[in-house]
């Protein structure tokens, strides 16, 4: 039966009952049974890291990857949904590091490596719980107890099969690199790891100058930004292709060797210098000189300190002469190992320990760290007289992403999977991938794989997968495990875990007579095993080998796009690498989501607002819907605005539930005036000939058809804004149109046609917008499914609207010439909206005369077509259709498509630009005929111009009364000159107007039996004269009788309320009829209905003690029916079971009881003055016969009856004049105090801002005095009278 919608909806409150149906239907898993045996659509979930809570970046992602699975299910597949978490790495170390004040490795090893992990796993899942929470509570559906975790043992097992695959292709090596370092994490980043970071910084600047051994007196002089790696110089670069100088400062008459092109880094002019010599890079190549440290200077014997040549050197900044560091840069490594002052092999100078601090070979700044040490060595090279210049310098430098500190190059050796010879494959793969955006796939990432270096996949860390390679002391010997089973064969230790705490002490024998094998001491990147994670989710190739198989790639992922170098890399190398493909099919990008300010969120800055404080304020469909239809599903980035979420509800929401809640409302009212039950069957329901039925059919049709398409290519930003706009199509223009027909003004046939067209529509795109909006539309759902016809649902399984498959677009419903016409009659309304509000003429005012004038007649007919609606709309007397715009003073005039023509004819745009705008009108009607048109010496077609009429008013001597407006399509003239028979309808629908807001203001519905009175003041007032010569068309507008004040005495006054109206003031009063007052219940028992509630097998929690209670079903009497989920959250309550399973069972005349659901027939209502029992499993016959039912309330009650006093506090809807109160619940618990009962009298009857009396009797002139013990007042009636004023 299909239940009465309240006016107000609480979305979040409304959501939390949705959440508990799914609870109860165990929705996910019972669709995933369902759809077992469909064919599978596989989808990857990025794992995130549960050491902190889910942001704005989480949720947008997030309801992504919820509507792309749940439209795949409802398109007929199995989609499994497992969601994943990153265990390993930085993020969880770090955090234990702070916690534990580890500095380095040396902490880790006095603590033990062993307690060390132990630590990380107490934390790892710190916020797993809010994680489940936040998921679930934004509707996203995703199985949390089949989830993967990069700890388990058997997710480890398969990366150490996906490295041994690796291996055993040859694309697995040993290297010494020059490797982006987080001091504080002691351990070197990937090149993707560290491109995610990048500040802003301002660096000290220095020039140094290296005197030449071959001539003392010019030095080279070289320019860095990092001062802390001059203590490791081993050589310079400069270019050898560019011009270089021998320069005198003309200050200090030192002689410098410089790039010319780059004397402006020492100079400011020319006369601070004097050109010596000028020569090509290439000619100071091996030239000597003065090692600038005495660190390392007995390497000048074996070719350090020397002059080399290499293209990297540019014009762009410093001197055109480079410093190297060979071990802490990437470019320095290069040229000294090709010029022979390193080898791969040979003594390594890098004097920078784990912790980024100076070793004890450089003794000026031993134990200092690097980036502080900066200050000293300037001043060192100051005091020695080899600071040339000094300044800053400001540039973007990288960050380590986890410890937000700066990164350093530092040479580190490592295990390396070669990716460079992977590209051309890896290219290949990309562009089989289909991506949205597009430009991500084609420019960013492609870019990205062109310039792939190998990937350095070991860290130097604790907490991770450790690397499974076993190796002699001299590495000649290495074995690579693959399996835990076999570890075991060769080394005869069997392991459950894989963490190094359990596996560094195993060693397998040497077979080549080198005693035993140790396990190197590496653990893998965490990249490795997140990119590993199609195949570790299912422990493949050790178990679901076919069903992996069968399902690879992955149908669908989405992620943010700062991915693009994380996962989404990653998963394609690894990938590529074993199998020669790409890793998915099919791929969303998201943009990021900012603060308000375009800066990024920041919790220590508190620049935007808490995620699930936005859900509990506004309701999780707002938040998604808010999210996805924003710039951030094209990868564009999002400001962040609350308010912004709110017009969510205020644009798109409440429009569409006041669409809903007017069907319902009418269904009810028909059966009721009209004694007809409202069943819906698309397969009998008669084709409707009015026009606004077929388009809004039409359009619905044309909309499934389109989103059908779109979601088929997975644009999810062309979609949103239609389903969005049709929310617009169906309130502002359907249900607008059409109040008259679905209340009943056209008669019982007309009014069912309507109420069906209106009812497919709302169940179409119920099931529709069902996987963007899971929780409105369910709600909807629950109610609208009780119209169906029984017949269609027999076989299946609807007790919830995402167990429906998704419509499929009915065409024989779609008519484009429909559509074309109410788009061009839209287009009138509202062009001539924008004038009445030019003019300020409301629309209540009527108006003589509306003329169209346009080119096409085509269009001139569909606007006559729909003439009736025009005018009703525009409340305007006559439309006159034209295309003869001399008659009206109306030209052609042209105007150029800018993107067009601006592409096409660049700079030349501008003139003929001009002269398009000076074309005449007959000119641009020859252009009509022929179709082009030469301007300036260019040739223009239809596509490059608009044409477009506009009223010329300086020519229309005639036309004064007329004022124009024009959207580029049509042209309109409104006559806006005043009449008073006009002016006087007007006046009249201002005062319908303030009547039925007035009435809604009362809550009052349609079927209330009232009747209005008014006065005017003054009496002789124009106001007054328009009320009685338009008394009969007020009297049908309102079907309720209109009479002059005054109202009956005996009347019971609804409603008073005066108004301003011009220059009167209109008096108004709503009275019920004689006998039209809703009836107060019988005083005897409670007023309300309610039933009885009492545990069996369960402990009452919360500080509640009793075990049985009562709940009241109505309250006031014949209002806020109580739903079957307000029903269980009373049970949670009342018992403090909030966290429990229980279901609820009523019992039957056979002696056993059944389960109450959600779809009862009859709601509730049959259970008033039944016992109920609540119980985490069904009683039996014992159970039940053994409890104590009464049909009487558990609970002592007190009935309240309001006294003179109308209820409701004008917006909470009350009209109920009876209340019951309870005054304890459960039985024996929390008794009401006589301050909380005067709170429940205003709470119940809508009474804020009062202050209440409570009366023993109707003519009692005192009020009641309350004894110590309030329950001693039960089962009486009190009554209740009131005063404004302030409690």
């Amino acid at each position: 039966m299909v239940e009465p919608i309240p006016e107000r909806i609480d979305f979040p409150g409304a959501e939390e009952e949705v959440l508990m149906l799914w609870k109860q239907l165990n929705a996910f898993q019972t669709s995933l049974k369902q759809s077992k045996g469909k064919p599978r659509y596989s989808f990857y979930d990025g794992p995130p890291f549960a050491t902190g809570l889910p942001h704005y970046g989480h949720i947008l992602a997030g309801t992504i990857k919820d509507i792309v699975t749940r439209w795949a299910h409802q398109s007929g597949f199995h989609v499994e949904r497992r969601f994943g978490w990153d265990c390993h790495g930085l993020p969880v170390e770090y955090e234990i590091d702070k916690t534990l004040g580890i500095k380095g490795p040396g902490d880790v090893a006095s603590m033990g490596i062993d307690k060390y992990n132990e630590a990380c796993r107490g934390i790892v899942m710190r916020y797993a719980g809010e994680w489940k929470d936040v998921v679930t509570r934004l509707g996203r559906w995703i199985d949390f107890d089949r989830d993967y975790k990069t700890l388990y043992p058997w997710f480890m097992e398969s990366i150490w099969w996906v490295f041994r695959q690796l291996y055993d292709k040859g694309l697995v090596y040993q290297g010494f690199k020059v490797m982006p370092y987080s001091t504080a994490c002691s351990t070197p980043l990937s090149n993707f790891e560290s491109n995610q970071n990048y500040k802003d910084v301002q660096d000290p600047a220095v020039i140094v100058n290296f005197p030449l051994d071959e001539d003392p007196d010019v030095s080279m002089i070289a320019w860095t930004t990092t001062p802390w790696t001059l203590p490791s110089n081993m050589a310079l670069c400069v270019n050898p292709q560019l011009d270089y100088v021998k320069v005198k400062d003309n200050t200090t008459n030192q002689v410098y060797i410089m790039m010319e092109a780059r004397l402006e880094a020492l100079f400011k002019k020319p006369e601070e210098y004097t050109i010596l010599d000028r020569f090509k890079g290439s000619t100071l190549f091996g030239k000597g000189y003065k090692p600038l440290f005495p660190y390392f200077s007995e390497r000048k014997k074996s070719g350090a300190f020397r002059i080399f040549v290499d293209g990297y050197v540019t014009t762009e900044t410093g001197t055109g002469v480079v410093h190297q560091a060979p071990y802490f840069g990437e470019d320095d490594y290069r040229v000294c190992l090709a010029n022979g002052v390193i080898s791969r092999d040979g003594t390594v100078v890098c004097p920078v320990d784990a912790s980024g601090c100076f070793t004890e070979e450089v003794t000026d700044f031993k134990g200092q760290y690097v980036k502080e040490a900066d200050k000293n060595i300037i001043q060192w090279l100051k005091q020695h007289g080899r600071l040339v210049n000094q300044g800053t310098y400001v540039h973007s430098y990288p960050f380590c992403w986890r410890s937000e500190t700066p990164l350093i190059y530092k040479a580190v050796p490592g295990w390396f999977v070669r990716v460079e010879p992977l590209v051309e494959k890896l290219l290949d793969n990309n562009s089989q991938c289909y991506w949205v955006p597009a430009f991500v796939k084609e420019k960013r990432f492609a870019n990205w794989l062109r310039d792939a270096h190998d990937w350095a996949i070991s860290r130097n860390r604790y907490w991770g997968t450790p690397i499974p390679l076993w190796v002699s002391d001299d590495y000649e010997e290495v074995v690579v495990v693959g399996s835990v089973e076999e570890l075991y064969r060769l080394s005869g230790v069997r392991v459950t875990d894989l963490h190094r705490e359990s596996v560094d002490h195993v060693t397998i024998p040497s077979t080549r007579g080198k005693g035993v094998l140790k396990r190197v001491t590496e653990v893998f990147d965490c990249w490795f095993e997140s990119g590993s994670m199609p195949y570790a989710q299912n422990h493949y190739p050790f178990e679901s080998k076919k069903e992996f198989e069968d399902s690879f790639p992955a149908d669908f992922i989405a992620e943010g796009i700062d991915q693009t170098r994380g996962w989404f890399y990653t998963l394609l190398v690894l990938s590529t690498a074993l199998f020669g493909k790409p890793p998915f099919k099919n791929l969303i990008v998201n943009g990021l989501v900012q603060a308000a300010d375009g800066q990024k969120m920041s919790k220590r800055k508190k620049n935007y607002p808490d995620p699930m404080a936005v859900v509990h304020k506004y309701g999780a469909d707002a938040l998604r819907l808010y999210l996805i239809n924003s710039p951030v599903v094209r990868a564009d980035s999002l400001r962040f605005k609350e308010e912004g979420v709110r017009d969510v509800l205020k644009d798109v929401f409440l429009p569409w539930y006041n669409a809903y809640r007017f069907l319902i409302q009418n269904v009810i009212r028909l059966e009721k005036e009209d004694g007809l039950t409202f069943v819906y069957n698309a397969d009998t329901v008669v084709s409707s000939d009015n026009i606004m039925d077929r388009w809004i059919l039409s359009f619905t049709q044309s909309l499934i058809q389109f989103v059908t398409q779109e979601m088929a290519a997975y644009r999810l930003y062309t979609v949103v804004p239609r389903l969005v706009k049709f929310v617009d199509m169906l309130t502002n223009w359907y249900v607008r149109f059409n109040r008259k027909r679905l209340k009943g003004d056209g008669g019982t046939e007309d009014c069912l046609q309507a109420l069906e067209t209106l009812f497919s529509v709302l169940f179409s795109m119920t099931q529709v917008m069902a996987p963007f909006i899971p929780f409105l539309t369910e709600q909807m759902y629950q109610n609208l499914r009780h119209l169906l016809d029984p017949s269609l649902t027999k076989k299946h399984n609807v007790d919830s609207v995402h167990y429906l498959m998704l419509p499929k677009p009915r065409e024989k419903l779609i008519d484009q010439q429909i559509e074309r016409s109410v788009s061009r009659m839209q287009s009138v309304i509202e062009v001539s909206r924008v004038i009445r509000d030019r003019k300020t003429i409301p629309v209540k005012y009527p108006l003589k005369e509306l003329v169209v004038i346009q080119q096409d007649q085509q269009c001139l007919d569909d606007v006559q077509s729909l003439e009736s609606y025009i005018l009703e709309e525009l409340n305007v007397r006559t439309l006159t259709t034209s295309s003869d715009k001399q008659k009206y003073c109306v030209k052609l005039v042209a105007e150029p498509d800018h993107r067009v023509l601006g592409a096409r004819l660049k700079q030349a745009y501008k003139s003929v630009q001009k002269a398009i705008r000076e074309l005449t009108d007959q000119q641009l009607q020859e252009f009509q005929e022929k179709g082009e048109i030469d301007v300036e010496g260019h040739t223009l077609s239809r596509d490059d111009l608009k044409l477009v009429y506009k009223f010329d008013a300086k020519s229309g001597m005639s036309l004064f009364e007329y004022e124009a407006h024009s959207d580029n399509q049509a042209l309109v003239l409104l006559d806006v000159t005043p009449d008073q028979s006009m002016l006087d309808e007007g006046v009249a629908r201002e005062v319908i107007n303030r009547i039925q807001k007035l009435r809604k203001k009362a809550s009052l519905v349609p079927t209330d039996d009232i009747t209005v009175y008014y006065d005017v003041s003054p009496a002789s007032d124009n106001l007054a004269r328009v009320i009685q010569t338009h008394h009969g068309y007020i009297q049908d507008t309102l079907k309720k009788d209109l009479w002059p004040f005054p109202a009956p005495a005996t009347g019971d006054v609804i409603i008073k309320e005066s108004a301003k109206l011009k220059d009167a003031t209109l008096h108004m009063a709503i009275v019920w009829r004689e006998g039209g007052m809703p009836t107060s219940a019988s005083s005897d028992g409670p007023f309300c209905k309610y039933l009885n509630v009492q545990l069996l097998g369960l402990q009452p929690k919360g500080g509640a003690k009793g075990r049985q209670g009562t709940i009241l079903l109505e309250n006031p009497c014949g209002d806020f029916s109580l739903s079957y989920w307000e029903l269980l959250q009373r049970v949670a309550i009342i018992f403090g079971l909030k966290d429990a399973d229980f279901k609820l069972y009523a019992p039957r005349k056979e002696g056993d009881v059944a389960l109450v659901t959600h779809d009862m027939l009859n709601g509730l209502n049959p259970l008033h003055g039944t016992t109920i029992f609540v119980s985490s499993k069904q009683p039996s016959a014992a159970d039940v016969s053994s409890a104590s039912v009464t049909p009487d309330p558990s609970c002592k009650y007190v009935n309240l009856q309001l006294l003179g006093v109308k209820p409701g506090s004008l917006q909470c809807g009350v009209k109920g004049r009876a209340a019951t109160i309870l005054l304890e619940n459960p039985v024996g618990d929390f008794h009401l105090t006589r301050e909380q009962l005067v709170q429940e009298a205003c709470r119940v009857f809508g009474l804020h801002n009062k202050i209440v009396h409570l009366k023993e009797s109707p003519t009692a002139n005192q009020d009641l005095k309350l004894a110590s013990n309030i329950l001693t007042m039960h089962g009486s009636t009190l009554y209740v009278s009131q005063t404004d004023g302030h409690m």
